[in-house]
């Protein structure tokens, strides 16, 4: 068990890493045909509009809170006065907001993509692997709020920002932080990272062009007039 904590927790974050950058950019060198989120609407467009919004308000609402949690050092937080059980109740109260939000709209989508037939005979395997291991990754966080509920001392969400921050500043002795966690935390972990793996082989990746579309903020105004006859 310890080996496998060193490789999931120390060096399995790495691998991820890697991929999903690595990854991305060669599928979009590759095959940038299929760099799409290859919509369904035409195909079947009940549901699609609001599990989407739901979905997507919530995943962004937990993606942000993450990196803002996980990543601000401890000292931050003591330096403007916010005790680590006040942040681990406020971390539960967001998170448990937008993780529903989020599991309601990937709810909507799941059923929406299995109950029809047209749609399910137009779906990948790929398309129905993202769904649920994104389902999994959700209860499993939306579960981690009923373990921290038992103990709000907050000393187990500092033992996962430590983590965090030990392994985007690539120090040693990270996977020995959380060796004594909660299994449903390291679950929780262990799904996350594993999106990362599964992104580039997805329709995952058009994220990366709502990253790239945000250069039309700087562009100048164009003027557009109507052709006349």
């Amino acid at each position: 068990m310890y080996y496998l904590n060193q490789f999931i927790f120390g060096i399995f974050p790495y691998i991820a890493a890697s991929i999903f950058f690595l990854g991305s950019l060669i599928r979009f060198d590759t095959n940038q045909y299929s760099w799409k989120s290859e919509s369904s609407q035409l195909l079947y467009p009940r549901l699609l509009r609001m599990g989407n919004i739901l979905f997507h308000i919530g995943v962004l609402g937990l993606f942000f809170g993450h990196l803002i949690g996980l990543l601000t050092p401890v000292a931050v937080w003591d330096t403007l006065g916010i005790s680590h059980e006040a942040k681990q109740l406020t971390a539960m109260i967001a998170g448990g907001i937008m993780g529903t939000l989020a599991l309601i709209g990937l709810m909507m989508l799941i059923y929406r993509r299995f109950s029809s037939a047209r749609l399910l005979a137009n779906s990948t395997w790929r398309d129905k692997l993202v769904l649920i291991w994104l389902l999994i990754t959700l209860c499993l966080g939306l579960g981690t709020i009923h373990v921290s509920a038992h103990h709000l001392d907050g000393e187990e969400m500092i033992s996962l920002m430590q983590w965090a921050q030990h392994i985007v500043t690539f120090r040693s002795g990270a996977a020995d932080i959380i060796a004594h966690t909660h299994p449903i935390f390291k679950l929780h972990l262990f799904m996350g990272m594993s999106v990362f793996v599964i992104f580039p082989f997805t329709r995952l990746v058009h994220i990366w062009s709502g990253f790239g579309a945000l250069v039309y903020l700087k562009r100048q105004a164009q003027l557009v007039r109507s052709r006349r006859y």
